[in-house]
């Protein structure tokens, strides 16, 4: 479990087929083989690690879910350890389990802030409601406004500073996690509305 509270921003060293070398200093600070670290808010397993640096195994269904294919060497990625159960809760309920991948139309000074709108899929979209959470990159954003194909969020000064956020462009590729909650109400909802709908069939 994750809090979308991004810890730092790490840069790819290697990109190997089913492999990624990422470098970082702040997790790395208490980290163990068979940790999970969020990269870009894909949950994955520390598989060796250095002073510097940690590997980790990218199989292909995170390569299909995921933004994580288009990394280069030299590439920034929002980094997070799992929450230990001791700490802080400062953003929301984050897997680390990426939904979709989604694409920003556009990106607006408001002020010292960014208006951050994302085009998402509209299978996605159904979870997403104003001033609800979504993880993007990792990143525990606020929605601003949304409707069926899109939704902007504003990353403030300090996310800027901090997450791979400072970076991004127009047409660049996110991951998005939605808010958990809203799939299990969502599931819970269609298993109470069968047996109903089975029972007027007969």
């Amino acid at each position: 479990m994750f809090t979308g509270i991004v810890e730092e921003v790490g840069s790819v060293k290697v990109v190997e087929p089913g492999r990624l070398v990422i470098g970082a200093s702040e997790v790395l600070s208490d980290v163990k083989v068979g940790d999970s670290i969020a990269v870009n808010g894909t949950c994955l397993t520390v598989t060796a690690h250095d002073e510097s640096a940690f590997s980790v195994d990218v199989v292909p269904e995170t390569l299909r879910r995921t933004n994580l294919g288009d990394l280069v060497a030299g590439a920034p990625v929002n980094l997070e350890r799992s929450m230990p159960a001791y700490g802080r809760f400062g953003g929301h309920m984050v897997q680390g389990h990426v939904d979709a991948t989604a694409t920003i139309r556009s990106i607006e000074s408001e002020g010292d802030a960014l208006l951050v709108v994302i085009d998402a899929p509209s299978s996605m979209m159904r979870y997403v409601v104003e001033k609800g959470f979504i993880a993007v990159d990792g990143a525990s954003l606020t929605i601003v406004h949304c409707d069926n194909f899109s939704f902007s969020v504003t990353i403030i000064p300090h996310t800027q500073a901090n997450t791979v956020f400072g970076s991004k462009q127009v047409g660049d590729s996110v991951n998005l996690e939605v808010d958990i909650m809203a799939k299990y109400v969502e599931r819970l909802a269609l298993s109470v509305r069968a047996p109903l709908d089975t029972a007027d069939e007969l």
